[in-house]
């Protein structure tokens, strides 16, 4: 992805250091501290804009949200959004707001166990990730199992991965690789928004366009902490 940043964004990045994490690695085993509480923290690699981050954080206060990605330009970006955001929840100026449960942060998702510790985040999310889909450039794709085997790691006992994208090709890719790893899949859909709009979902600026195009969004949940697995199974037995 090739993008046009604005004049003077590494300082429109840095004043503000409340909202923006430039070097998360500082952070990684404290985050908790960063956020000022307990509550659990929600990741999504590769946030592109911001809009599905900046919703999600208004939507559930009672959690702690991170987007991240390596583009310095969607970064402001996302910043602008979870103001805007957060602004009309509360009918104040964007400028004014600081999104009190919502972090960003610059970061190439190769490196994620440097920037998070073992059983420190509590979900997941890959929304759209760029499906590489040449065979030669698998190991790139989000899914891929050596993400995976990182994610396991840095989930807690109530982990999962949301997973959405629009490509069937990447979706049954993924699926593969959440069964090779043993992983338990749940809540699987070929056509999300089929009956329209699911607003049990927030969307991301991508799925907003897939779907006003008729495309399918695929998704999926995989639960992989010991606690999720026992809540998943339990709700799955109450089904009977």
């Amino acid at each position: 992805m090739r993008l046009r940043g604005r004049k003077g964004i590494r300082e429109n990045l840095e004043s503000q250091p409340d909202l923006i994490v430039l070097d998360p690695r500082e952070h990684k085993g404290r985050w908790k501290e960063r956020f000022g509480n307990d509550r659990p923290i929600y990741v999504e690699l590769g946030m592109g804009k911001g809009q599905f981050i900046s919703g999600m954080s208004v939507r559930y206060p009672e959690a702690n949200f991170i987007g991240m990605d390596m583009y310095d330009e969607l970064i402001r970006r996302a910043a602008e959004k979870g103001k805007k955001a957060w602004a009309e929840k509360w009918g104040e100026e964007a400028e004014a707001v600081r999104p009190p449960n919502l972090n960003l942060a610059l970061g190439n998702i190769e490196f994620i166990e440097e920037f998070f510790a073992p059983g420190e985040i509590e979900r997941i999310y890959l929304n759209f990730s760029d499906p590489w889909p040449k065979a030669k450039h698998g190991r790139r794709r989000l899914t891929h199992p050596r993400f995976l085997d990182k994610y396991k790691q840095l989930l807690n006992e109530n982990g999962e991965i949301h997973f959405k994208t629009d490509s069937q090709t990447l979706f049954e890719f993924s699926l593969n690789s959440f069964s090779a790893l043993g992983l338990q899949m749940s809540d699987i859909s070929l056509n999300l928004h089929r009956d329209g709009i699911n607003e049990e979902h927030v969307m991301t600026e991508y799925e907003s366009k897939f779907h006003a195009q008729g495309m399918n969004i695929y998704r999926c949940e995989v639960k992989v902490g010991k606690e999720a697995l026992r809540k998943y199974e339990e709700k799955k037995m109450d089904r009977f």
